[in-house]
């Protein structure tokens, strides 16, 4: 058979297109329905085994003539290439025992039976390719068999590690140990390409060869790729060779840059029990070395353990000068800086210069990482005078910052840590970024002003479609109710707040002055409130049409807490300039005259600081303490008035136990008995559990919230004693208006 070689442009005869019914029982793997086809028995092979219909009784494309085992498919693909891409071992024995010549024939991409095994991970069908290559093909020929290349310069090992097939790369490996060392078209070695598959059988399988490559592509080894990948592989390579550790890519980066860009201390760890002593001083193209590429990337545990492993590392620099101070600095990891401030071996790289004089203190303020500054400045060694090549301290470098709110935290900071500007005449100070600013605010106030209008038009709306709906009268159903009122008292507020913020940010928009800065922050404060506002009113709203289940009410109020208490919590963390002794000695502060002219250069180029400063909606040491007492206290009161719509005043004259109804009939009274600890909430509770009905004159107490009211206040013991006839209604105790009989009693 003339078979066309890999890559040839020859057309296949129609006599040796291979037929459906051949390719459907070769790929099935039914060795006795081939056979027949092949020996042109067709009606025999369309019944086959237990009286299962082959292929050959289905509709497919007629063949003509009979069947050939030299027949291909358009990729002329033979049929022991179907069959070892299936793994039919059977059907390879018959097909080898007809043709052994079927071993060494190749597709169109130069793929031998062996390759089409290797690939799909069929480690049975590559031992019987192995065990027929050496009992039928010449000696000569059998190392082409096993070792056979296709168009990318893959092996069958190639092909069985790049998809992670472990126990087929054992096969292969058995077979042809030698394909360990082969690199294919890309220069890349088996032992690379399993590694990338994350296959440790495979690796395994291929160790076992002394004599394998780990080359990889741009000049990497298996070790750079294993780093990236697990532990265990990395321990299967240092044991096999632990000269991977020293070897560099095209970058010149060792496996420990690798290593220590992901931050993996376990495989960093073993690594350097296998690396020299000057592993951790290696430096890439960039002059970075291991101690820069973590310090990069922010893992703190990875810089300590190099500088553990080698402390003299911190004083490599790179092609800048940078040391990985500078480095971290410039990419805002607070926690390197941190750790770096307590190391005494580590003192001096604080106020150390790169080539163009920045120190990491000029390079975090340009980048706007104020948490990195507040380290710096916090940490009392950095020295805040120096100038760089271009005469700037780092006061001076705050311009460059981007961010509205990153510049006014910096200078803020700056200004308390007692920062100097670089001389300069006054006159010809630029303001920072004052026509970027402006259009920022600009925008923003655009922004602002349609939120604010629909707060606006949200809160209008709902003081016309009232919770409860309207009487017959036109009156609100509610009327009276507490929830009620204080929904107006909310809804109002909104609307008051929304319409004088979109006033405020109208007028701000059109007067363009430095002036509308303070309109734009006040207009930022009504805002804030009418959104608050807005949602205590949907609160509000909901408690007034919800049924007074205990359930339902913590739930709402436990939500409205933990909800403003996040939001709040959220946006002072977010705009917040400082802490509030930073905020008010930049306010107020000024005492010495060095403060009071860096204060007035402050106000020169960044005017909007002064404006900003008091923004933050609460300023406050331990702002979130306040902020929590005062919005528990507001909900608590909301909790208490749930209980209860319209609670009659009580006798103030009289001990709370012989408090009597409010309309002075002495037989109706509440009594308890064994007060532990009662400042007057005890009283509060036992009057919001009074209910009167308008349509009847009865009076209903809600024994169980009562009992459970005064059972949250510390009361021991709750006595309820009533002296009018008792009848239970829908789980209140209805008190008609008769005269007293008996005493009747409800613990």
């Amino acid at each position: 058979m003339d078979l066309t070689p890999a890559g040839g442009e020859r057309d296949i005869p129609d006599d040796l297109f291979m037929c459906s019914e051949l390719y459907i029982a070769a790929f099935e793997g039914h060795t006795d329905q081939v056979i027949g086809l092949l020996e042109g028995s067709r009606a025999s092979a369309a019944v086959a085994g237990n009286g299962w219909s082959s292929p050959a009784a289905q509709p497919t494309a007629k063949h003509h003539g009979n069947c050939n085992i030299h027949e291909v498919t358009a990729e002329r693909w033979t049929l022991l290439h179907i069959a070892a891409a299936q793994g039919h071992d059977d059907l390879i024995d018959e097909l080898c025992r007809r043709d052994s010549g079927l071993l060494s024939a190749a597709s169109s991409s130069g793929d031998t039976p062996l390759h089409c095994a290797a690939r799909a991970g069929h480690a049975g069908a590559v031992r019987a390719i192995d065990r027929l290559a050496r009992a039928n093909v010449e000696e000569d020929r059998l190392r082409e068999a096993l070792r056979g290349r296709n168009e990318a310069g893959d092996t069958a090992l190639h092909l069985a590690a790049r998809h992670g097939h472990g126990e087929a790369a054992e096969a292969v490996v058995e077979a042809a140990p030698e394909t360990a060392a082969d690199l294919n078209g890309a220069g890349v070695s088996p032992l690379y390409l399993a590694v990338m598959s994350g296959s440790v059988r495979a690796v395994t399988a291929i160790l076992w060869c002394r004599d394998a490559s780990a080359t990889g592509p741009k000049s990497q080894n298996a070790l750079h790729a294993a780093v990236l990948q697990c532990s265990e592989m990395v321990s299967l390579l240092l044991n096999w060779k632990p000269g991977l550790v020293i070897d560099l890519d095209s970058n010149r980066s060792s496996p420990l840059h690798f290593a220590s860009s992901d931050g993996d201390c376990s495989i960093i760890k073993a690594i350097l029990a296998h690396a020299p002593p000057g592993a951790a001083h290696m430096q890439d193209n960039q002059g970075l070395s291991p101690l820069h590429a973590a310090a990069l990337m922010g893992h703190a545990a990875a810089v300590r353990l190099l500088m553990q492993f080698s402390p003299a590392s911190a004083d490599v620099r790179d092609k800048h000068g940078m040391s990985f101070l500078h480095v971290a600095a410039m990419k805002g990891h607070a926690s390197i800086i941190s750790h770096a401030a307590k190391n005494r071996m580590l003192e001096h790289h604080l106020n150390a210069q790169d080539r163009d004089g920045n120190t990491p203190l000029h390079l975090a303020v340009a980048a706007g990482e104020y948490n990195v500054v507040s380290k710096l400045l916090s940490s009392g060694k950095v020295q805040t005078h120096i100038m760089n090549n271009a005469g700037c301290t780092p006061s001076d470098l705050v311009k460059d910052c981007k961010g509205f709110y990153s510049m006014v935290r910096l200078v803020v900071k700056m200004y308390v840590s007692g920062v100097q500007f670089q001389p300069q005449r006054q006159d010809q100070i630029e303001k920072w970024n004052g026509q970027d600013i402006m259009k920022w605010r600009e925008t923003t106030s655009k922004n602002l002003a349609v939120v604010s209008t629909l707060v606006a038009t949200v809160a209008f709306s709902a003081a016309f479609n009232v919770p409860g709906s309207y009487g017959d009268d036109g009156k609100a159903i509610l009327t009276g109710d507490r929830m009620y009122d204080a929904f107006l008292v909310l809804d109002t507020f909104a609307v008051v707040s929304s319409v004088t913020a979109t006033i405020l940010l109208v007028y701000g928009r059109a007067s363009q002055s430095n002036r509308s800065w303070v309109g734009f922050m006040i207009s930022m404060h009504f805002l804030w409130m009418s959104l608050n506002s807005m949602v205590l009113g949907f609160f509000t709203a909901m408690a007034a049409v919800t049924n007074k289940k205990v359930g339902t009410k913590t739930a709402m109020s436990q939500m409205i807490y933990f909800g403003m208490y996040f939001l709040v919590m959220l946006l002072i963390s977010l705009v917040t300039p400082g802490s509030l002794i930073g905020t008010l000695k930049f306010l107020i502060g000024g005492c010495m005259e060095r403060q009071r002219r860096v204060k007035r250069r402050i106000c020169r180029q960044y005017p909007f600081t002064i404006s900003y400063s008091p923004h933050p909606p609460s300023i406050a040491i331990e702002p979130h303490r306040c902020l929590c007492h005062w919005l528990r206290a507001f909900l608590h009161t909301l909790h208490l008035s749930f209980v209860a719509t319209a609670p009659p005043p009580l006798s103030q004259a009289l001990p709370f136990h012989q408090r009597t109804d409010p309309d002075g009939d002495p037989r109706i009274q509440v009594m308890m008995e064994q007060v532990v600890g009662n400042d007057g909430w005890g009283a509060k509770a036992v009057s919001r559990s009074w209910q009167r009905s308008a349509e009847r004159l009865t009076l209903c107490v809600d024994v169980d919230l009562l009992l459970a009211g005064l059972s949250k206040i510390g009361l021991t013991t709750a006595k309820l004693v009533l002296t009018k006839d008792l009848t239970l209604v829908d789980g209140l105790v209805e008190i008609m208006p008769m005269a007293a009989e008996d005493w009747k009693e409800r613990r």
